[in-house]
């Protein structure tokens, strides 16, 4: 402890103190604060795999449906749970992140991003290489790679919309829930000290 610098021990005794508040709190409220990215996490692997289903249905690939859903489920779901974790939860859970708004714009931002869109252009690489591969698709020349593969993405996400805003909303929300509980956990008194 001698070597630490001042701020190390202010940031340590406040660690402390957070979470010693959010132990206080019931157990329904402190799974929440505990258990949001995953939650977060679920979301975008429902996200990858209806941006699989219909990239392969444009496609017509009817093989390798394990193969191709499998990286679509997990890898949103373990990158929109780490930046979730990284950029909300653990800011939040340290003091770094203490304004309502901002908590909410960065878990909205994160669920939009990692939640829904990157699940979503995720789809396109996967589905293209299984279409390229079992021929299923009649795919383009070198010189018209762009359009062909924007013009089939651009229905699919149109389509992918509305699994974008509930991403983000529910993301939002989350935070925003997320921020109220903890400052609800500040609020309490500290365990073992009487008022008189």
């Amino acid at each position: 402890m001698e070597n630490h610098k001042p701020d190390d021990i202010i940031k340590e005794n406040l660690t402390d103190i957070i979470a010693r508040k959010i132990n206080q709190l019931p157990e329904t409220d402190r799974s929440l604060l505990e258990h949001g990215s995953t939650y977060i996490g679920l979301n975008a692997a429902i996200c990858g795999l209806i941006a699989n289903s219909l990239f392969r249905r444009t496609l017509n690939v009817t093989k390798a449906r394990i193969a191709a859903s499998l990286p679509m489920a997990v890898i949103p779901f373990l990158s929109a749970n780490a930046f979730y974790t990284g950029f909300v939860s653990l800011p939040l859970s340290t003091g770094d992140l203490n304004c309502e708004t901002c908590t909410m714009t960065r878990a909205g931002l994160i669920g939009l991003v990692f939640g829904g869109l990157y699940p979503a252009f995720l789809a396109l690489p996967v589905n293209g290489a299984l279409a390229a591969r079992y021929q299923s698709a009649l795919l383009p020349e070198k010189g018209n790679l762009v359009t062909y593969w924007i013009r089939i993405s651009k229905p699919i996400f149109r389509k992918m919309v509305f699994p974008f805003l509930l991403q983000t909303v529910f993301a939002a929300y989350l935070g925003s829930r997320q921020y109220k509980l903890l400052i609800t956990a500040l609020q309490l008194p500290e365990p073992g000290l009487e008022i008189y």
